[in-house]
């Protein structure tokens, strides 16, 4: 496979799995509250804790997962768990009640929604991991690799601009408009929770129950 079609297959694969443009309503709703320089931190720390994670999984990802003995569709399922329980707190409008004039917890919230959900596993999520894995091992020639990691990092670099950009609608919504976001977002990542979670039960229990 030549330089160019590998980058476009690396490209169209990572786009379509993180999608920028659905995370981006997501990380508005939940950062609603906080000013646009925590946003700004909370956006970066998420991209630059995806790219460690992405890199991490295709360089060691087979053999973690053989070491651990697990498999991708426990971690779907672990998402889907984690993002039911964060789509929960979303539709409650919990965060956004939430007020912190200590500035000690603002930097704590933000460092937990920057690692999880929104680094794990909204933007690095099992698809993105798994692909992750497999195109490594695509990948036969150094530069082939070198060019993944360089594509890898450009569609990070495009889902940090989304999430910069989502930050500059927030004073525009209110606090109405910010709260009626949440619900509805939370209600989203619920169904995509539950879409998480049956994705990797499914085959589990064919395994289990030896169904072809």
């Amino acid at each position: 496979m030549g330089i160019f079609e590998f980058s476009v297959m690396v490209f169209t694969s990572f786009f379509s799995l993180i999608n920028p443009l659905g995370v981006m309503p997501i990380f508005m709703s939940m950062s609603g509250n906080l000013s646009p320089k925590d946003r700004s931190r909370i956006a970066i720390k998420a991209i630059l804790v995806s790219l460690f994670a992405l890199i991490i999984f295709a360089l060691a990802g087979q053999l973690i997962f053989r070491f651990f003995s697990i498999t991708v569709d426990s971690l779907r399922i672990a998402g889907g768990i984690i993002f039911f329980m964060m789509g929960y707190d979303m539709l409650q409008a919990k965060i956004v009640r939430v007020k912190m004039d200590d500035p000690s917890e603002i930097k704590q919230y933000g460092s937990d929604i920057a690692i999880t959900p929104l680094a794990i596993p909204m933007i690095c999520g099992p698809g993105a991991i798994t692909n992750a894995i497999v195109l490594w091992a695509d990948a036969t020639t150094p530069t082939l690799k070198l060019v993944m990691l360089g594509v890898m990092a450009g569609v990070l670099l495009l889902t940090l601009l989304a999430l910069l950009g989502a930050g500059k609608m927030v004073p525009w919504l209110g606090e109405t408009g910010n709260k009626i976001m949440m619900r509805l977002m939370g209600l989203i990542v619920m169904v995509i929770a539950v879409e998480f979670f049956f994705a990797g039960l499914t085959p589990i229990l064919r395994r289990i129950l030896k169904i072809g």
